[in-house]
């Protein structure tokens, strides 16, 4: 009988517990983020009542739907596809020039890229001023909610509802924007209430940021300091979430715009959960109740890719339905129609976004 090595033992033993702790570490880290998801409780309307994305607009200029004191560019960048608005310019307000009608309760999303450490970009949703001057102030409008992605020791949220008399503020250090990565940041208004999130979490819950009485009308970002030249772009107003049990039970069909994925691509978005979880909770309290999922994407690029895209993605959908909450995969068909029937025309970026959705059709 051949002689072991004690210290060939002992070497392999500790390879062995190195490779049993990364594979826990990795597993570990695994389940945190998905748990990070887990208080995830945004859900997205399933009416799209504005978006913005700049395809409409030539490289170079400024936006033809927007106004501003200062200036600024339509870009595209190395780092992510389509069109970008750069704020370029110091001290600079960047205000949509038509009105939208904002509901009592609704939800913004949209992509911000900044630039440097230190951002003083804000967004601002505004009453209009009573003169109908857009840019006769840095704060036009006699009410409204400034939302700064940096509270002011440059770590977090800060909010500020305002009106004639009063402000009324609240703050948050969770989360704060990544300079020069993509930062996806979305807003909750119920009238009175404001709730933010960003990387997967719920960052700001201010229950009585707006005042009374306030009837949103108008949409500005701004920029500040010559330090501060952000991007944004994918600016998406929904209505508030819907009741998904309703919608599935007795109109028999929910249109989500709540599952992301990424341009080209059909793996689902941690971002999801919040909207697949609202759907899968229905099929957990009725257990008689089948469903299609059924991807659909705009005219952009090939067709038959695009029918192929749906319903990969389709399947994605019904395959996260099975894995993180356990729905019966015999519950579930699928199908794509790729751009074969558009809700809206493709010739708008409007339009576009709303084409691009999954459907969830009771059987």
């Amino acid at each position: 009988m051949k002689r072991i090595n004690l210290i060939s033992v002992l070497s392999f033993l500790s390879v062995l517990t190195i490779i049993s702790d990364s594979i826990y570490a990795q597993t570990t880290n695994s389940q945190q983020k998905l748990e990070s998801y887990t208080q995830y409780d945004f859900v997205p309307g399933d009416k799209i009542l504005f978006f913005e994305d700049f395809s409409q607009d030539a490289i170079g200029d400024f936006p033809a739907l927007w106004t501003s004191n200062g200036g600024g560019e339509v870009k595209t960048i190395n780092i992510a596809p389509g069109k970008w608005l750069h704020m370029n310019i110091e001290n600079a307000v960047y205000c949509y020039s038509k009105e939208i009608n904002f509901p009592e309760n609704f939800i913004m999303e949209f992509d911000l890229i900044p630039n440097s450490e230190y951002v003083e970009f804000e967004l601002t949703i505004y009453e209009d001023p009573e003169n109908g001057e857009l840019n006769t102030d840095l704060y036009p409008g006699v009410k409204g909610l400034h939302i700064n992605p940096n509270s002011e020791d440059g770590q977090g949220w800060l909010t500020k509802g305002y009106d004639e008399e009063r402000w009324l503020e609240g703050s948050s250090e969770r989360n704060p924007v990544v300079k020069e990565q993509i930062n996806h940041v979305i807003i909750w208004v119920q009238k009175r209430r404001v709730r933010i999130y960003h990387k997967g979490s719920k960052v700001l819950d201010m229950p009585t940021n707006i005042p009374n009485n306030t009837k949103f009308n108008r949409l500005r970002f701004a920029a500040w300091y010559a330090e501060t030249k952000p991007y944004i772009s994918n600016i998406k107003i929904t209505t508030a979430s819907p009741d998904m049990r309703n919608k599935l039970l007795t109109e028999g069909k929910i249109i989500s715009y709540g599952i992301y994925f990424d341009s080209g691509k059909d793996i689902v978005k941690p971002e999801s959960y919040g909207a697949i979880k609202e759907i899968a909770k229905v099929l957990q309290e009725n257990a008689d109740v089948k469903i299609k999922i059924v991807g659909h994407t705009d005219s952009d690029g090939d067709d038959a890719v695009n029918m192929e895209l749906s319903k990969h993605r389709a399947e994605s959908v019904k395959r996260y339905m099975t894995d993180y909450f356990q729905i019966e995969s015999s519950r579930m068909e699928i199908d794509g129609k790729g751009e074969s029937q558009a809700i809206e025309s493709n010739n708008t970026a409007e339009g576009k976004a709303k084409n691009r959705r999954v459907e969830f059709v009771r059987l």
